[in-house]
């Protein structure tokens, strides 16, 4: 039977374990567009599935990868036919359903956008599912009314993926970016994203006051936990925070106090199963918005066999920036 090459995931008596290997082409899931992904990216998700160390896969065996660039192949679904240049994000893939780090995939067509057709493959990539998150909360915060002039945007974990695309999207939009992180090392890269100000990690890890000094118009959190009630003490009347992660916690200690004494908004942030309408609209605003040259600087480019390892090190906090997988 014919096989590719693909990072799959399976069960072992001690948990999971990820290998780059063959796998049947027989074995593909159902779905009316088979694809040959070009490009893929290794997401926060990407690296939680393939070390085991949070609960993202659900069947097994799995093929990791939540994000392509591909290729169709062969289509029988009425809007794609072989040769369209598509991009794919969640939908489970990864998860229940087999992913993107494999040279052959087969998916349903309503999961696909159409690429932009100023953004490469390996560009698209590089954004991801950790940079459309990014702009899917920069719109959100515009829809809540926080528009440049208000004041500070906080930004945590900013060195990380959805981090460094959102100060860079922020910063081109005109907003005054203060950036958190845990990598103070890391301080001229993201000023060159375009950070304002860079902050310790410290500064918004410590125990949390119902009310603490408002320092911030909005923001976006990619850790969740501590920091993230820390961010809400700290929000200005009227402001927002937009939460799209959780590498510090799934829970959240905060009050009451910043929700009806300072009319702040907690706007949560999906990206897995969001409408396609939203999908182009984040994407469109990718294509314009976001910045090539720091897209470039903050991006490294690996191969399927480098995909294990950068899992690992994402989930240990050791990436910087984004991560763009060459398949093809």
């Amino acid at each position: 039977m014919p096989t590719f090459k693909a990072i799959v995931i399976t069960k072992t008596e001690g948990g999971t374990a990820a290998a780059l290997t063959d796998f049947d082409d027989a074995e593909l899931m159902d779905g009316d567009v088979t694809l040959r992904p070009q490009w893929s990216t290794v997401n926060y998700k990407d690296g939680l599935a393939i070390t085991g160390k949070g609960p993202v896969v659900r069947r097994f065996p799995m093929i990791a990868g939540v994000d392509a660039a591909a290729t169709v192949e062969a289509s029988s679904h009425p809007d794609w036919k072989a040769g369209d240049e598509v991009i794919l994000n969640g939908w489970s893939c990864g998860e229940t359903h087999l992913g993107m780090f494999a040279q052959k995939a087969r998916v349903k067509g309503d999961w696909l956008i159409a690429r932009p057709a100023g953004l490469s493959g390996r560009e698209a990539m590089a954004i991801g599912t950790a940079g459309y998150t990014a702009m899917l909360a920069v719109m959100a915060l515009e829809r809540a009314g926080i528009i440049p002039g208000n004041g500070p945007m906080i930004v945590t974990g900013a060195a990380g993926g959805v981090g460094s695309i959102a100060v860079a999207l922020l910063a081109t939009q005109g907003y005054h970016v203060v950036a958190s992180t845990g990598r103070t090392s890391e301080a001229d890269y993201l000023k060159d994203l375009g950070a304002t100000d860079v902050i310790a990690r410290a500064e918004l890890t410590g125990p949390v006051r119902p009310l603490a000094k408002e320092r911030f118009a909005g923001g976006i959190d990619s850790v969740g936990g501590t920091t993230l009630a820390n961010v809400l003490s700290m929000t200005r009347h009227g402001g927002a925070i937009a939460a799209c992660g959780l590498a510090g916690g799934m829970d959240l200690p905060a009050t009451v106090a910043p929700f009806i004494l300072r009319g702040v908004s907690l706007l949560g942030i999906e990206s897995v199963y969001i409408p396609l309408a939203r999908r182009r609209e984040a994407w469109a605003r990718l294509e314009k918005n976001l910045d090539r040259r720091k897209l470039a600087r903050m991006t490294e480019e690996i191969d399927l066999g480098g995909v294990i390892e950068a899992g690992r090190k994402i989930v240990e906090g050791q990436v910087r920036g984004r991560l763009a997988v060459r398949i093809g």
